[in-house]
C-alpha cells in the first residue's frame, strides 16, 4: 500500500487501555488500534487528558504546533492544549485533548463524594469540538471515524451537520460504540443549546439528545452513525430495540470473541475504507 493510497482510521474515545479503562472495550480498542496499524492502515487516536492519567509514566508531551486552538462554549473561549504519547508496544500516536478548566481534576466524571460533575456536558462539548478541530488542523482526512464512549456522542451529529462541508471529513464513515448506561444522572437542561456550533445545528437535529440521559446520547449518536457497534451486552432493551439496521446503517451486536479475535472489527474498518 503506497503512501498516497493509505487508508486512515481515527479512533476518538473516552477510554483506552492502558490510560483509562471503564469497560472491557478499552482493551478491545487497544488491540484494534494496534492490529489496524499492523495491517497497513494509518491510525490516530484522540482522547481526553483526564487528570488521573500520569503524564510522566505515559510520556505525554505537548504538541506546541497544534495547541492554541480556542474552543467556544456558550460564548466563552477555552484554550485547547494538545498532548501526545506513543501507545506502548506500538508505533501509533495518541493525542490527548487538555484544558485546565475541564481536565486538570484528578477524577474523571465524579467528585470525591461520588457526585456527577455539574459541567460534564460542557466537558463533553469541549472534547467533541476539540477532536474535530484538531483533525482539521492535522489536514488528515480520515476514511473511518470510530467514536467510543458517551463523551464522543455529539461527534456523529456534528459530522452530519455543522462539519458536513469540511473537506477533511468529506468521505468519512462514522462508527459509534453503543454501551450500557455509564451514568444515571442527566446532563444540565440547556446542554443542547451549548452544543450548537455557529447556528449550523437546528434544534430538530439534536432532538434525540435533549433529555440529557445516557440513553438519549446513545440514541442521538446512533441516529447519525453509519455503523453502530454494541460495545457490551448491557444496553437498555428499549435503546437496543431502537437501533436497527437499515439500508443506510449497519449494526453489529457485541461478541465476547472480540476479546480474543479482533479481526471482525478490523474487517469492518477495511470494508468502510473501501466503500
Amino acid at each position: 500500500m503506497s503512501a498516497d493510497t493509505k487508508k486512515r482510521v481515527l479512533i476518538v474515545a473516552n477510554e483506552l487501555s492502558p490510560y483509562v479503562e471503564f469497560t472491557d472495550f478499552a482493551q478491545i480498542l487497544n488491540k484494534l488500534a494496534v492490529k489496524t496499524f499492523d495491517a497497513g492502515l494509518e491510525v490516530r487516536v484522540i482522547m481526553p487528558r483526564f487528570g488521573l492519567i500520569n503524564e510522566r509514566r505515559h510520556r505525554l508531551h505537548e504538541v506546541v504546533r497544534l495547541s492554541g486552538i480556542n474552543v467556544i462554549i456558550d460564548k466563552e473561549d477555552y484554550p485547547l492544549i494538545i498532548k501526545v504519547a506513543s501507545l506502548p508496544n506500538a508505533r501509533l500516536q495518541v493525542y490527548f485533548m487538555d484544558n485546565e478548566d475541564y481536565f486538570k481534576r484528578k477524577s474523571v466524571f465524579r467528585d470525591d463524594q461520588d457526585k456527577f460533575f455539574d459541567d460534564n456536558a460542557e466537558r463533553m462539548i469541549f472534547f467533541c469540538k476539540s477532536a474535530l478541530e484538531t483533525v482539521k488542523k492535522f489536514g488528515w482526512p480520515p476514511h473511518v471515524i470510530h467514536c467510543h464512549g458517551w463523551m464522543t456522542s455529539l461527534i456523529p451529529m456534528y459530522l452530519k451537520t455543522a462539519y458536513k462541508k469540511e473537506p477533511v471529513f468529506s468521505y468519512s464513515k462514522v462508527i459509534y460504540t453503543a454501551q450500557g448506561s455509564q451514568f444515571k444522572e442527566k446532563l444540565n437542561s440547556n446542554f443542547v443549546q451549548k452544543a450548537m456550533v455557529n447556528n449550523d445545528i437546528k434544534e430538530k437535529d439534536a432532538e434525540l439528545y435533549k433529555d440529557g440521559s445516557n440513553n438519549s446520547l446513545t440514541l442521538g449518536a446512533s441516529k447519525y452513525a453509519d455503523v453502530v457497534i454494541f460495545g457490551n451486552n448491557n444496553i437498555d432493551k428499549k435503546v437496543a430495540d431502537e437501533i436497527k439496521p437499515s439500508r443506510y446503517k449497519k449494526v453489529l451486536k457485541f461478541d465476547e470473541a472480540w476479546k480474543e479475535d479482533i479481526n471482525p472489527l478490523l474487517d469492518l474498518y477495511k470494508s468502510l475504507t473501501e466503500s
